[in-house]
């Protein structure tokens, strides 16, 4: 979608100042909300991509206005409200108002240290060979969806080369939305900096993204 997050390419929100020797929490309420996110996703009422995407529902002025584990937070706020976990009453009382969801048993904090260290495994075997190869010439499609896409904006119509083709993966497009895993190709593709800024791009410059196959369209040569 469309949103706040989407902010590759756009002007006027200066340079990226990178922290050298970075802190991993600049506060100690941020461990906590990281603590209750994975917590909470543990129960498995959404996936990944679900949580993705309500970050990206909040409100433009107020994402853009929030740190980054305040959108963690607010995100997780709407998937609690949104699954029926809490209520907006409980969570601006800080207290059950009524009987809790029937859901899973929590992770103990040993049982998540485990989990994170395995991960979620994302690839899928393929059901049908890949429509693109390296070196083929793609175009990202122009589209505009309301819901959850990993297309940004600066590559839709945008001319590009396969540079690797990944394997088979969930798509999180349909993923986010409860459409099941969808399993598409995906591919890294690279894009010259004048395709993508016109003529003022750094010629010297080239942008890479993974993108899945339903993104592209291939060029005839």
């Amino acid at each position: 979608m469309n949103g706040g997050q989407d902010l590759g390419g756009m002007m006027g929100f200066g340079p990226v100042v990178a922290e050298p020797e970075e802190p991993v929490f600049h506060a100690d309420w941020e461990k906590r909300v990281l603590a209750l996110r994975n917590a909470a996703g543990a129960l498995g009422e959404w996936n990944i991509d679900m949580a993705r995407h309500a970050n990206e529902t909040l409100h433009p002025v107020d994402y853009l206005s929030s740190s980054y584990y305040e959108v963690w937070l607010k995100g997780l706020e709407k998937l609690l409200i949104s699954r029926g976990l809490a209520t907006p009453e409980e969570l601006a009382d800080g207290r059950a108002l009524q009987p809790p969801k029937p859901i899973r048993p929590p992770l103990a904090a040993k049982a998540m240290i485990e989990a994170l260290a395995r991960g979620t495994p994302y690839d899928r075997p393929p059901a049908s060979p890949a429509r693109f190869a390296v070196r083929d010439e793609v175009r990202a499609l122009n589209i505009n969806p309301k819901g959850h896409t990993r297309l940004p904006r600066y590559a839709r119509g945008k001319r590009g080369r396969v540079e690797k083709v990944h394997g088979v993966f969930v798509f999180p497009d349909a993923n986010a939305h409860g459409l099941g895993p969808s399993p598409q190709w995906l591919y890294l593709v690279r894009f010259s900096g004048a395709e993508l800024w016109g003529r003022d791009g750094d010629p010297g410059l080239d942008v890479s993204i993974d993108a899945w196959e339903s993104y592209l369209e291939g060029i005839a040569g």
